[in-house]
């Protein structure tokens, strides 16, 4: 394990709320899950600047994958992920099913997105680096990672633009968002040539 690796355990397991959705969602052996996004960078950069566990926090983005594509099949696992939870968890978990991200992507975001063959997959194609950070609680009380660009951007508070896709349609207003709740942040616009 790296030491960023070792660092970012440290963080999760230091995080309360997102310790509990962890261990509550483990319980439910739901396929190929994982909890990313704004619950991890968050997460990482509120340690990093000194803020309490839970600052900025909208919720808990938890990805999972059942190549059964229909809402129902999800609706049903969106249900029964609530029900897992009090309040305020049962309205902060927001429950996706990575199988089926392709079917409303481009209807929602405007463009176009291939299906996925995993959760972990899904991470490549976030609008930035830091952002693309996945953990999972193993069996044995593991913490497991999924950071297909590495950890140095969410820990080096640098948002940037995935270099592997075309920069979002919501750029401005990520970072805008981003900057309002962690000032700290380096943002580069673009990539060197």
């Amino acid at each position: 394990m790296s030491d960023l690796e070792a660092r970012l355990v440290e963080v999760v397991r230091a995080d309360p709320g997102l310790m509990n959705v962890l261990t509550t969602v483990r319980g439910l052996g739901l396929h190929d899950w994982r909890v990313f996004s704004g619950a991890v960078y968050q997460s990482v950069w509120n340690a990093v600047t000194g803020r309490p566990a839970g600052y900025g926090r909208k919720d808990y983005d938890l990805g999972y994958f059942d190549p059964d594509t229909s809402w129902d099949a999800e609706d049903a696992v969106i249900k029964r992920v609530a029900a897992a939870f009090d309040v305020p968890f049962r309205s902060d978990v927001e429950v996706r099913n990575q199988a089926r991200v392709h079917l409303w992507f481009a209807d929602r975001f405007g463009e176009p997105y291939a299906p996925l063959t995993g959760t972990d997959e899904a991470l490549a194609r976030f609008v930035a680096p830091a952002f693309a950070v996945g953990v999972r609680l193993e069996e044995h009380h593991t913490i497991s990672i999924a950071a297909p660009f590495g950890l140095e951007d969410v820990f080096s508070m640098t948002l940037r633009p995935n270099p592997n896709r075309p920069l979002a349609k919501g750029w401005d207003r990520v970072v805008a968002s981003a900057r309002a709740r962690w000032p700290e942040l380096t943002v580069i616009e673009s990539e060197p040539a």
